[in-house]
């Protein structure tokens, strides 16, 4: 199939085939990751907290800012990542709803981050007893495990995503592009600084650059943010940041250039390939493609999201949220 062709339809029959799973989509935490996130923000700039506020969802620069930045430690949001949350959703909520003993259900994510390995294994990532997450296997295992199972990729029918984690909006589908994070943000931070804002596209924070910056004044606040995929740029980011040289507000880091969709655990592709597409664009494209598509942009917007504050957390923040949803950080050796 091309590079940058929609599968999850297809990943969803395969995984099917694999066992008897229920199959969730990870964009519905993505937006819960927005929800929190943003609220975050606000709090913080209302508040006169510390800022900038730094996202918390990639694992790769979360540990790098542990090893080597620790002073910068209380500017990362408190959130969980998309897959933590996820997992503390289904042992808390779902097994509540379902009647399932937590100890007895075993969650796995499939992602194309292979530092998402640590990150299950971490102490301040489990929710009581139980890790949020048990295994975290990459997107090129799966293939490797499809492949292995004599399973037809290409021939399969599309198939959905289970309920009562099926939908989710434009914004938590384009979390895996740099950039993609930070536009969720802004999306549904401007709407609540903003009531009637219906603001979607923040155009200066796509692309595969590896900084990218921009200034927006949404309900009456000015929002100086900044984007940076690959390590070498987030330390520049940083030092920036620390020296003054930089004012921001909001900063999104993540480890891979161009983000998840150039993730450690991806497929290979033959330098032939590589030659002559450029991965990272054509995977971006994919997901903005998909969110452009979608009737809901916003992640406060998914009927998931009111269906989960509705009956479980009440409202962003507040506290069986910030208990299941958020965790602390912890210095570490160089």
């Amino acid at each position: 199939m091309p590079v940058g062709t929609n599968a999850e339809g297809k990943m969803v029959a395969a995984i099917k085939r694999l066992g008897d799973v229920k199959v969730f989509n990870m964009d519905v935490t993505a937006d819960l990751t927005i929800m929190e996130e943003a609220n975050e923000l606000i709090e913080r700039v209302k508040g006169g907290k510390t800022l900038p506020m730094f996202t918390s969802c990639c694992p790769g620069w979360v540990k790098f800012c542990e090893h080597y930045y620790p002073e910068f430690l209380p500017h990362l949001s408190s959130c969980k990542s998309p897959q933590q949350m996820f997992g503390a959703v289904l042992k808390s909520y779902y097994c509540e709803k379902n009647g399932i003993d937590p100890k007895d259900l075993f969650v796995v994510s499939v992602i194309p981050c292979t530092a998402k390995k640590f990150e299950v294994t971490r102490e301040e990532q489990r929710t009581g007893d139980f890790d949020d997450v048990d295994v975290a296997l990459t997107t090129r295992e799966l293939a490797r495990m499809i492949k292995n199972s004599a399973i037809k990729f290409t021939d399969l029918e599309d198939e959905k995503w289970d309920d009562p984690f099926e939908t989710a909006s434009g914004g938590g589908a384009i979390f895996g592009a740099t950039g993609g994070v930070m536009e969720a943000a802004l999306r549904t931070a401007a709407n609540i600084l903003d009531g009637t804002s219906n603001a979607v596209e923040f155009h200066e924070v796509r692309g595969t650059q590896g900084i990218k910056e921009a200034t927006y004044t949404v309900g009456g606040v000015e929002v100086k943010v900044a984007v940076a995929s690959g390590l070498a740029n987030a330390r520049k980011i940083v030092e920036q940041v620390k020296s003054g040289e930089k004012d921001y507000t909001f900063v999104e880091i993540m480890a891979c250039p161009g983000g998840c969709i150039n993730g450690g655990g991806q497929p290979y592709q033959t330098d032939s390939v590589r030659n002559y597409v450029d991965l990272k664009a054509e995977r971006a494209k994919a997901l903005y493609d998909l969110d452009s598509s979608m009737e809901l942009r916003k992640s406060h917007e998914s009927p998931v999201m009111k269906l989960l504050y509705d009956e479980y957390f009440e409202a962003p923040g507040k506290e069986k949220a910030h208990k299941l949803l958020h965790t602390p950080y912890v210095k570490r050796g160089h």
